[in-house]
């Protein structure tokens, strides 16, 4: 992106000024578009108004607000797990789980495992597609003398995208112990205020434990990440220190979040009918996955196109900064009926 456009003084929103101009802006990954939506932020203010601007404490100590433990009920039920850990970030999410887990068994990578995931520097990970990955990470266990290993993985690449597919590791031999540690930053709230993107289902085998951690700052809008697990794991993961010493969420973001699914269920029922309706318009013209909001197309300069019609995209190289820049098309449920028409009228003249 134009180095004229990083450093922004207005928020993201679907309308950026900036220098006298007015761009429609789909990037960004605020895809439930709650961070400037008006009934999410009242909550808010009620959330304010009940317990102040922040709790400074940990969560050990001896004087505690309730807004947490009901907060992290309300998403295990929400999502369908036994518990939900809340801390302050994904990044702390991810990290409590795989600390806790160093030295149970042996770490297996995906390729393009985000770095929250990582335990001491940049692991292993070979230069294959996660399809090939998985298969020879499958085999890999079965004919390993060990017992316990660690499946390390995004839910799905949200650059390309893909969905990726968790099944082949029903093939494992069901006396070795999975421990699956899936990061659904992109994905959770995304198909449904309920729903998370990758199917657990799938991978609930026999020896197993799943364990999904999420930023909940992207579609969920809410300055805090997640850990969603059985009640064996999360008794494990709220020993962790980073759990007792960390100072958690702002309380007023943790009863926006424990009251709003009603909003969430709105927005995203809204953002999956923008999806289709995109998905039908533009058909094989851009890259897409089902039920997710991001589109890519292949043409170089699409950046300067989209620009010169007054639309920003996001478009970046990844993952080495020498690669082609990977342009993507993000829609937010904020987006109006007006926006995608104009936008598929730039991308059939690109296209």
């Amino acid at each position: 992106m134009n180095e004229n456009l990083r450093s922004l003084s207005t928020a993201t929103t679907r309308v950026i000024r900036h220098h006298d101009e007015e761009y429609l802006f789909f990037g960004g990954t605020a895809y439930l578009g709650l961070l400037y939506d008006r009934a999410f932020i009242d909550l808010y203010k009620q959330g304010l108004e009940l317990y102040g601007l922040n709790n400074g404490t940990s969560r050990s100590n001896n004087v505690q607000i309730d807004i947490y433990d009901k907060a992290e009920a309300e998403m295990a039920l929400r999502f369908g797990f036994d518990d939900c850990i809340l801390l302050s970030s994904g990044y702390l999410a991810a990290q409590i789980v795989v600390q806790a887990l160093s030295g149970l068994g042996e770490f297996l990578y995906a390729p393009g495992a985000h770095p929250a995931l990582w335990v001491s520097g940049a692991p292993l990970m070979r230069d294959l597609s996660f399809d090939q990955w998985a298969v020879i990470t499958t085999e890999y266990i079965n004919q390993s003398a060990g017992n316990c290993f660690v499946i390390v993985s995004n839910s799905l690449d949200n650059l390309s995208p893909q969905a990726f597919d968790f099944s082949v590791f029903n093939d494992v031999d069901p006396n070795k112990e999975l421990y699956f540690v899936l990061d659904d930053s992109h994905g959770i709230g995304v198909k449904g205020a309920g729903s998370t993107f990758v199917d657990t289902q799938i991978i609930q085998r026999e020896n197993s434990h799943v364990v999904l951690v999420a930023s909940l700052a992207k579609g969920m809008g809410t300055d805090a990440g997640a850990v969603l697990c059985s009640f064996v794991d999360s008794s494990l993961f709220r020993r962790s220190t980073i759990f007792t010493g960390a100072s958690p969420s702002s309380p007023a973001s943790m009863y926006a979040l424990l009251h709003g699914a009603e909003i969430f269920a709105q927005r995203s029922k809204l953002l999956q009918e923008h999806i289709f309706y995109l998905d039908t318009m533009l058909g094989a013209k851009v890259h897409r996955i089902a039920n997710f909001p991001v589109f890519t197309v292949p043409q170089q300069g699409a950046f300067k196109h989209f620009k010169e019609n007054g639309i920003l995209i996001s478009s970046f190289s990844y993952p080495r900064s020498s690669d082609p820049p990977i342009n993507r098309i993000v829609l937010t449920a904020a987006h109006q009926k007006s926006d995608l028409e104009r936008l598929i009228q730039v991308v059939d003249v690109l296209c």
